[in-house]
């Protein structure tokens, strides 16, 4: 395969501070032959890639940054909206105790996706998206995971939680392989799930992870309930990522504000999966907002602004705004933030 210009996120940086335009070449990453599983390797249109106009949206300095143009959800076969408030609670039936099962379905597979306009990456995906389905359920319920390799990488599902070992998911299973996981759930709280398949950075990576729900016996006060999982991107395959977002696409909810009703309580389950940086964070403008960590205490532990996360820690974050307007959140590492991973809440 060719060797192509390689694009660093220094360079990227560089190029929106400088000129603030990026040309044909930004879409274009090399590949790493010494990388063992780059069979599939990143690659994008020639589109050109600027800075947008201003407008109602986008009249912060840091958003004159984004990347000019969308990414339709149609096309990439999952709309990051929609994967805010997308909660697969399962087939659901009785055991013959009376407790309640929920089946699942995950389909492991290889899938080329959009992460920012005219940037694509060969993703590994469950049923189809990045994250894979948001799976939901209450303490006590007996959890039922089908699970079929439809990749041509041996995969497998580690879930956070309480479990035996024979259910514990770091075991490969083979393409065209199925393996069906299934244990109580324990405890209530928010937690996540991902392929543990070696080279783990690069199964993680690649988009095997998703959000675990246990919701406690008692629900949680009603509340606007919306997934973020922060992820990033390493386009060129070298460990280091150029691209960062929550929910996959960069920049979509800087493009697309979150819409939000004064006075609300708004709940966001926050699940960090980024993978070749120690660290991420969410800072919440003009406002703070209860933590409750992992989800499994009812009693909020802070009250802060700005919140930071290794990888697969997990909060929940509850918060309300008491007055109108467009708020920004966006993570407090700024490269990060210049690189994709920023928002905005559409308070009315």
């Amino acid at each position: 395969m060719t060797q192509r210009t390689r694009l660093s996120r220094r360079a990227l940086l560089s190029g929106f501070g400088a000129a603030g335009l990026i040309t044909g070449g930004a879409a274009v990453w090399s590949s790493r032959q010494s990388d063992p599983i780059s069979a599939v390797h990143a690659h994008s249109t020639q589109r050109q890639l600027s800075r947008p106009q201003q407008s109602e949206h986008n009249q912060h300095g840091l958003m004159a940054n984004m990347l000019e143009g969308d990414v339709d959800p149609a096309v990439n076969g999952f709309d990051p909206i929609k994967i805010l408030t997308d909660f697969d609670t399962g087939t659901v039936s009785k055991l013959a105790d009376g407790r309640t099962l929920r089946e699942y379905r995950i389909y492991a597979s290889n899938k080329t996706i959009e992460i920012a306009p005219g940037v694509t990456f060969p993703a590994w995906v469950y049923n189809g998206r990045v994250p894979g389905p948001t799976l939901r359920c209450t303490e006590g319920d007996r959890v039922r995971v089908i699970f079929v390799n439809g990749s041509d990488h041996p995969h497998s599902i580690h879930f956070h939680g309480i479990h035996s070992a024979a259910m514990d998911g770091v075991g490969p299973i083979a393409p065209a392989g199925q393996f069906t996981y299934e244990f109580d759930a324990e405890p209530f709280g928010l937690h996540l799930y991902h392929c543990h398949t070696v080279p783990l950075r690069r199964h993680i990576h690649k988009g095997l992870y998703g959000t675990f729900i246990i919701d406690p016996p008692q629900p949680r006060p009603a509340a606007k309930e919306l997934v973020m999982v922060l992820n990033g991107f390493d386009t060129n395959f070298d460990g280091e990522n150029e691209f960062y977002a929550v929910n996959t696409v960069a920049f979509h909810y800087a493009k697309h504000p979150i819409p939000v009703k004064l006075n609300e309580l708004v709940r966001i389950y926050l699940v960090n999966l980024t993978e070749f940086d120690p660290l991420n964070s969410l800072h919440l403008h003009a406002n703070f907002f209860n933590v409750y960590r992992t989800g499994t205490k009812l009693e909020s532990y802070e009250f802060t602004d700005m919140i930071m996360l290794a990888q697969a820690e997990r909060h929940i974050l509850e918060f309300r705004y008491k007055l109108p307007g467009q708020y920004m959140f966006h993570a407090h590492q700024t490269e990060f933030t210049e690189l994709g991973w920023m928002g905005m809440f559409d308070v009315r």
